[in-house]
Parts: structure tokens; sequence; C-alpha cells
């Protein structure tokens, strides 16, 4: 599982913009306008730039089905939150987070690779901490989440460092500028698009997802079985407009980075460098990696399981069965 921005009005702007909280204080949904349908299809994702083509669809008309309903939280965990209590139908998640949440007994099904992380994930530390060896008696700032854990795990492991070494300090990634620029941590587990804000202050890299390849997947996962036949259309449609989107970002790179970077909140240059950081698959790659034919998705799944039953994250070996579908993506590419 970015960018608050520049200054503290744009922190209060912003997994990978905040918006203010509904009188629940979990979230607020958007509806399209004249959306007239009791029961719309309802998916919640934070901010990260991976997810952005989704909301661009939205925006610019992509997304025809008036039964569809994005609910722009601050974090991973509150989207979580949202399908656990069945607020939502389906979340942007990383798959390390869906298999969490499958293990929490939420049958979550992936119908959409949004990316793959090839940098856009990263550590940041502060100048003279020159090495990984040099985090240790640091405080790390790290999301109390699936992907926190996993990263902050396979970053302690690179530095040779027990958990034991370092002080983490867990906060939602609607709170990691603040605390950097604070000076409450020396070390921060985040992603675009404040991996690049840092790194325009002085922040340097010193672990990113390029070193983890094949790890972190961001996908749509649903409620599959809780889905009307009404909803399943709205998920075929919004998932349509979402490679409508990837065909104008490809199109037209400037056009799309400023329209993403409007709605985040932060500086068009940001968006384009975060996006060197993800591979974005279309179509036909979502295809191969849903139904099997690609099997990197099916063997990335596994690792992520050994991985996460070794570091406690999970009680036992995930059940892979129904964890991906192609059967919501269109048959041809626009």
């Amino acid at each position: 599982m970015i960018w608050k921005g520049h200054a503290q009005a744009s922190v209060n702007h912003q997994r990978r913009t905040l918006i203010a909280a509904s009188a629940a204080g979990l979230f607020l949904s958007i509806l399209p306008s004249g959306c007239g349908r009791r029961d719309p299809l309802t998916i919640a994702a934070h901010t990260w730039i991976g997810y952005e083509p989704m909301f661009m669809a939205r925006d610019m008309g992509f997304v025809q089905h008036a039964g569809v309903s994005l609910v722009e939280t601050g974090s991973a965990t509150e989207s979580l939150e949202a399908l656990a209590t069945g607020k939502v139908h389906g979340a942007a998640l990383t798959l390390d987070e869906v298999l969490r949440a499958r293990a929490e007994g939420q049958p979550l099904t992936a119908v959409l690779v949004f990316n793959v992380s090839i940098g856009a994930d990263a550590v940041l530390a502060r100048p003279g901490i020159e090495s990984l060896a040099d985090l240790r008696d640091k405080r790390i700032g790290a999301e109390r989440s699936a992907l926190g854990a996993l990263v902050l795990h396979m970053l302690l492991d690179a530095a040779g460092l027990p958990r034991s070494a370092v002080e983490v300090v867990p906060m939602t990634y609607d709170h990691h500028l603040e605390a950097w620029h604070s000076g409450e941590i020396d070390a921060l587990i985040t992603f675009e698009p404040i991996v690049s804000q840092l790194r325009s202050e002085g922040a340097d890299v010193i672990f990113d997802s390029r070193q983890i390849p094949d790890t972190i997947f961001d996908v749509l996962a649903v409620h599959e079985s809780r889905l009307s036949r009404v909803q399943r259309s709205a998920l075929r449609e919004l998932i349509r407009g979402h490679f409508e989107a990837l065909a104008h970002l490809r199109r037209n790179r400037d056009d799309a980075s400023f329209r993403m970077a409007a709605r985040m909140g932060v500086p068009a240059r940001h968006v384009l460098d975060g996006m060197r950081g993800l591979e974005l698959p279309n179509r036909l790659a979502n295809e191969r990696y849903l139904s099997g034919r690609n099997p990197r998705m099916a063997q990335a799944a596994a690792t992520l399981s050994d991985i996460m039953v070794e570091s406690g994250l999970l009680p036992e070996a995930s059940d892979l069965q129904d964890l991906f579908t192609a059967a919501y993506l269109p048959q041809h590419e626009r």
C-alpha cells in the first residue's frame, strides 16, 4: 500500500487525498451525480497512485454504470474495517492484506490487478543512516497493516537485525508526513507519492520493492457472494473503465498525471516519479494473472503466505482456492 502535499493544509487534503470523515468517523461515500440506485456497488480505496486510474475513470466519465460508489478512506486499515463491517462490497488492497483478511474469515476474491510495485514502496531514512545496519536502535515508522509488517520483516532480515534491535512506531499512512516532519521517527516504511516528496526534502531510500520482486501486488478484492446481479454488472463496468483510464494514461501521460495530481493534491511531477515505480498490467496481463496462465501471481501468493506465517502475520498457510478470478474482465481492451 499517496502524498499529503507541501504543507499542513495538504496533509489534511490526502495509500497510496484524505477526505473529511463521515458522521460515523470511518469514510465518506462519493456517489456519481445522478446515481439513483438504492444499493450501489461500493468500493473502498485509500490514496495510492496505483489506484488513481480507477478514480480517473470515474471522473472522466469512463464508468457509465450509475450504480458505482467509490469510498475514499485514510488507510488500508480503514478499508479493511469497512469490509469487515459490511459497509463496502470490495476494496483496493495489497495481496498480503487480502490473505490476512481471508484468514480472518472474509472470503475475498481478487478481480483486478492494479499494479505490481517495482520501487514505489520504500524505506526512507534520515541523512546519516547510510546502511541497513545503521537502523539499530532507530525509530522506524510503519503502518499497522500486513504490508507494513511484511516490509518491516523483510527489511530487518536484509539488515541482519532482530526485531528487538529497532523501535517500531505504529502509524497510519495519513500520519506519515507529520511524523517525519516532527522528528518523531528516524526511518519510515511508506510508498508513493510520499517517497518522492520526502526524497525531494533530503530523505534517502535505503530499501525498496525492487529488492523484493513479485511480492507487492495491489488488487481489487470483493466479497463476491454478497454481490447482486446488478452489482456484478457494475463491477464489470468499473473494471472496464479502469482499463480505459490506463489507455488514456498511455496515450496522454501529461494530461493523466495532471488529472491525478489535482485529485491527490500533489505536484504532477510526483505522479510521474511514482508511476516509474509501478508496473500497471493491461487487460491481457490481468487475464494471465487472474486466470492462472501466468504463475507469478499464484507463486507470489504462496510465497507471501509462507513469509507471513514465519513472521506471525498468519496463523497458518493460506488456502489459495478461489483467491483470483478473471470473470469480471472485459472481453476486449479498448
